[in-house]
């Protein structure tokens, strides 16, 4: 059985670091919803206040005059409390929902540019949770919670002062009861703070596993493994309800206890101040007005209990939110890399090595050199690290040992961005955005032109399909291009690598959701693509990288051959054997070795010369 790993604590210097910034940063308006939360709360003490007047003077020695004063000073305090109560709500309300927002904000944009390492260690769940969820809990600081704790204390201090005026030991006796709740409130806070931080945690993994499901419903129903799933989510979703359980436990006990307390210092009050009254000195207005202070004090460290609890969720999400911001981008370093003005497109392997995991590698000493306007096609059995080279070339991974040259220029040492630009992609996993199929065209290059995006679909034979759409370009694919068949969308990316108009190409079996009449219409079009620019292939089919200008043979993260088509057919060794094993002998009587197989394609109108970025440019 595998060890259940230990639960992590907050790392309460980097939550209340950030936690810091945070208050930092909105000081201005914290201040003002301080002082507004003081004003209240001072005016709620009007009322208990004059209450020793209203029964000592009033009542017990019959000054009626007094009623008309004491009651417009208390319907005064009473308007005062409502509209600092309105402007608080007002002015840390907006303040803390303009806080989520940029804590969102500024949590995506670190997202987006973490290693696509990051992205194979952690499902999508978590990282929405943490973008969404977490940055909830930062109301609390920066919002009516923090505000309202500090209210609290300049409450039970100004309560304090007016209780030991009054009768200092009752007041001692009445603190030692309270000094005992804030040790058990303490031990609860200590308890708590685990919980809600696994919490977090749970609900990122449940939310994820789900959105995997959901993703991938038409293999769970496939393989009939909804029942599978629906354990899975079970699971997960009885292991948040006992987590939110132990911790509503905890805050139930401590609400009850504060109760105990409450009646403790009741009884406190009674005898003490019985014995008082009865000694004369205190009056009667003191005791009742001693009543209403003691409820001044009390209610604010009873508050504590819920506040607190917020704030340490706050914390715990600060906390998970801060793991993040603390992970390395991939761009971390561009102010001190090299600008990329332009590539010609001439990349080079220097005894790259690569291991996903340490003592691993995949790829294993690999050197070769592919001039600008070459085509490099990567064959081998699946395993042989045919894909990971071209992570290499796309900068998704770094060698761990060997360099990558770009113009004879180290890869490690550019600027990620700058250099991306100048890359096309079509990958094995044709990822389109939910939206209009023009709109997925021109992802790379959104400022272009219709007419941009029309011809790019020409040349990818997208048009064909497109066309035939109620409403063309603008037509909704759907979520990850659902509603297009799979030969559609690897069409579609196509297209968005034409419009690109990329010094350097990278085609991850482009053509493999393609029936040979689709594979055929496509072939002329990428032809035309691969002129002027650095195309680096991967296919199975191998009819369709004879004509690369070299071809590597890949096997277990090593270059077991290298050369055209023809040398390697030649030389009889491993590629020969995958073309034997592909197309047989029997085929080869019948069709020149040297020769594509793939049939001429119907003559298609050709697009202007590309312009620099975006297809179709004088």
């Amino acid at each position: 059985m595998s060890e259940t790993p230990k639960k992590k604590k907050i790392r309460w210097s980097a939550a209340w670091g950030e936690a810091r910034n945070l208050i930092w940063a909105r000081r201005g308006r914290l201040l003002l919803g301080l002082g507004l939360m003081i004003i209240s709360r001072l005016a709620g003490m009007v009322l208990p206040y004059l209450s020793k007047y209203l029964i000592d003077d009033v009542l017990t020695r019959g000054k009626v005059e007094m009623l008309p004063t004491l009651a417009l000073i208390v319907g005064a305090a009473t308007v005062v409390q409502a509209i600092t109560s309105f402007a608080l709500s007002q002015v840390l309300g907006v303040t803390a929902q303009y806080a989520i927002t940029e804590m969102r904000r500024r949590v995506e944009e670190h997202v987006m540019r973490l290693p696509v390492s990051y992205f194979d260690k952690h499902q999508t769940g978590q990282v929405l949770a943490r973008v969404m969820n977490d940055a909830e809990g930062i109301r609390n600081l920066v919002g009516t919670g923090l505000a309202q704790l500090t209210g609290s204390v300049v409450t039970a201090v100004i309560a304090l002062g007016y209780l030991f005026y009054i009768n200092w030991l009752l007041t001692v006796v009445t603190l030692s009861v309270l000094a005992v709740f804030g040790g058990a409130l303490g031990y609860a806070f200590k308890s708590l703070r685990p919980l809600f931080r696994e919490r977090g945690k749970i609900s990122a993994d449940v939310t994820g596993r789900l959105n995997e499901a959901l993703g991938g419903i038409r293999v769970v129903k496939t393989y009939t493994a909804e029942r599978r799933e629906d354990l899975v989510f079970t699971r997960g979703v009885h292991k948040l309800f006992r987590n939110v359980s132990k911790s509503m436990t905890g805050v139930s006990a401590t609400t009850a206890f504060s109760s105990v307390v409450i009646g403790a210092i009741g009884v406190v009050i009674i005898t003490i101040g019985g014995n008082a009254i009865a000694e004369g000195t205190m009056t009667l207005g003191d005791l009742i007005s001693y009543i209403f202070f003691t409820g001044l004090m009390a209610a604010p460290i009873v508050s504590i209990a819920s506040i607190g609890t917020q704030i340490t969720e706050a914390f715990a999400g600060l906390d998970r939110i801060r793991e993040i911001l603390d992970t390395a981008r991939e761009d971390a370093d561009d102010a001190s890399h090299s600008t990329v003005a332009d590539v010609h497109g001439e990349v080079t392997f220097e005894d790259v090595w690569f291991e996903y995991q340490p003592d691993t590698p995949v790829i294993k000493g690999v050197s070769f050199h592919a001039s600008a306007g070459s085509t490099t096609a990567l064959v081998g059995p699946s395993g042989s690290g045919k894909s990971t080279l071209l992570s290499l070339v796309m900068a998704f991974n770094q060698p761990t040992r060997g360099r990558v040259l770009v113009d004879g220029r180290d890869l490690a040492g550019l600027r990620l961005g700058e250099y991306r630009r100048h890359l096309g992609v079509v990958l094995q996993d044709n990822f389109l955005f939910g939206g209009p199929v023009g709109a997925n065209i021109a992802y790379g290059i959104p400022e272009a032109t219709d007419e941009d995006i029309k011809r790019a679909s020409q040349v990818a034979h997208a048009d064909e399909f497109i066309e035939g759409f109620d409403q063309k370009y603008q037509t909704v694919v759907g979520e990850r291009g659902v509603r297009l068949s799979g030969g559609q969308r690897q069409r579609v990316a196509i297209a968005r690598a034409i419009l690109a108009n990329p010094k350097i190409l990278l085609l991850d079996e482009a053509t493999s959701s393609l029936d040979s009449e689709s594979e055929a219409l496509i072939q002329d079009g990428l032809r035309a693509l691969r002129k002027g620019r650095t195309t680096f292939v991967i296919a199975h089919r191998l009819s369709t990288i004879q004509s690369a200008d070299q071809i590597l043979v890949l096997e277990g993260g090593v270059v077991v051959e290298r050369g055209t088509h023809h040398e390697l057919l030649d030389r009889a060794g491993r590629y020969r054997q995958l073309y034997d094993k592909q197309y047989g002998f029997e085929k080869d009587r019948f069709i020149n070795p040297g020769e594509d197989f793939t049939p001429d394609p119907p003559k298609a109108a050709m697009p202007a010369p590309p312009r620099a970025r975006g297809f179709g440019a004088e």
